[in-house]
């Protein structure tokens, strides 16, 4: 585990710590209630919830249970998303992937940008075997992404999830870090 969270850069983001003043941009993902139903909590009501969100995503990196980058635009220095790895096994060499992005920033390949980067950090830097990816079987754009980055379908967890009142299927993916290395290799 690093002693320092690692800042990572892309061409559009920056990949940095997500820090008590990233509140008010959680607060306008996280409360868009459309949208987070794909996300697997319900939206938060309060900038309370969303201080502490981020209190919650920057302890993984404190407990060394894994890490939660904001996606900080370069040319404006605006929060749009986050994305992170995290529930890291390091004796099994594994953990799970997740990220969202604000709604107004969606399909402009942000999200792409900013995944390929932790992956690459997960399997350079933290030896990572296996990344695994959990979504709604309709979150159409998630599994989209996922799929382009190499991640492939393993099942189903029957009501793995719950919110909104009730349980949800999620779809279980995985991304193996040989499939990676050959997936960069070809571009």
């Amino acid at each position: 585990m690093p002693h320092a969270f690692p800042h990572l850069h892309t061409r559009r983001l920056n990949l940095r710590q997500i820090v008590p003043s990233d509140a008010p941009a959680l607060f306008s993902i996280h409360s868009d209630a459309e949208w987070m139903q794909w996300y697997g909590v319900d939206p938060i009501t309060s900038l309370a919830e969303a201080e502490h969100l981020a209190a919650l995503f920057a302890g993984w990196f404190v407990a060394g249970t894994g890490f939660r980058w904001a996606l900080e635009r370069k040319q404006d220095r605006q929060v749009i998303g986050t994305c992170g790895l995290f529930r890291w096994n390091k004796s099994w060499r594994n953990c799970v992937i997740g990220y969202e992005i604000e709604r107004a920033h969606q399909r402009q390949g942000y999200m792409r940008e900013a995944v390929s980067a932790i992956l690459d950090y997960g399997f350079d830097v933290m030896s990572l075997h296996r990344v695994q990816a959990e979504t709604h079987p309709d979150n159409r754009a998630s599994i989209g992404l996922a799929t382009r980055l190499g991640f492939r379908f393993e099942g189903v967890h029957r009501e793995q999830a719950h919110w909104d009142g009730r349980f949800h299927d999620l779809n279980c993916y995985s991304l193996l870090e040989p499939d990676w290395r050959s997936l960069r290799r070809r571009g």
